[in-house]
């Protein structure tokens, strides 16, 4: 049986962990994703032999250090909808501690590396923001980790959709290494404001063999392994999601839907 699309937060959390979802839990190669909510005092600490991580950190405050370089206490944001975020790279063969100062609420994406690129702080002034698409199709983008930053294989993003619109828009997929697309997994991490709200996500190739439409909540995490996978906000609700991404080549090309080509000449 294929792993569910939709995975619910584990709350209480044991240790803070609230996910943990490995390539083996979601049923392919490359994406690694673990969130934490750590109480001030409370500390983390990240090891891995054979996979590069990018901390990103939601909200509160922590101290971050990577094979002992210390960078500081960093974060500030009170929620993920509260400006841009702080994050760290860490490569394979690395440790990463953190130490909350405040309580704190920590997104750890992983993937298969070999240690080529050194750690690295990313400030806020260093994450590139776009405004994308145009009316109930606008959201707004804060590129954490993008192809044109040092990395193996990860891609990192946090895209804000305001409510009654669309995003991830017109429906694209990149599961297939071709002209103009590349192969990536991704994981959709949302968060509601406010929290009581819910949101659609429709997961779905060309010959249906995979079609699943879900309601999403708070804290709730997305899968995609493959197809279309367009996201619907309702009215009076903000919706931001934190998506990570990694496949055989770190590129993000992407194909759309048939039928929608009309969209995507008013982007």
């Amino acid at each position: 049986m294929s792993p569910s699309l939709l995975v619910k937060p584990a709350l209480p959390a044991a240790g803070g962990q609230v996910h943990r979802i490995t390539p083996e839990s979601a049923g392919w190669r490359y994406v690694g994703f673990e969130v934490f909510d750590l109480l001030a005092g409370q500390g983390l600490v990240r090891e891995s032999s054979d996979r590069e991580q990018c901390l990103v950190l939601l909200s509160g405050r922590a101290s971050v250090s990577v094979d002992g370089r210390d960078f500081g206490a960093i974060g500030g944001r009170r929620s993920p909808f509260d400006g841009k975020p702080f994050a760290v790279y860490a490569p394979a063969r690395s440790r990463l501690t953190v130490a909350a100062e405040a309580n704190c609420e920590l997104a750890v994406g992983s993937a298969p590396a070999e240690g080529r690129v050194p750690p690295r702080l990313i400030r806020p002034e260093d994450v590139g923001d776009e405004v994308r698409g145009t009316g109930t199709n606008t959201r707004y983008i804060r590129d954490v980790l993008p192809a044109s930053a040092a990395a193996e294989r990860l891609l990192v993003v946090e895209v804000l959709t305001p409510g009654g619109h669309w995003s991830s828009y017109p429906p694209h997929k990149h599961d297939s290494e071709q002209v103009g697309e590349t192969q990536l997994e991704e994981i959709y991490y949302h968060r509601l404001s406010p929290p009581a709200g819910f949101a659609f996500q429709r997961v779905y190739t060309d010959d249906r063999t995979l079609d699943e439409t879900l309601s999403v909540e708070d804290r709730d995490v997305v899968l995609v392994p493959r197809g279309y996978h367009p996201v619907s906000a309702p009215h009076g609700f903000e919706l931001y999601y934190l998506n990570v991404m990694a496949g055989p080549v770190r590129r993000w090309q992407v194909t759309n839907a048939p039928g929608y080509e009309f969209i995507t000449r008013r982007r």
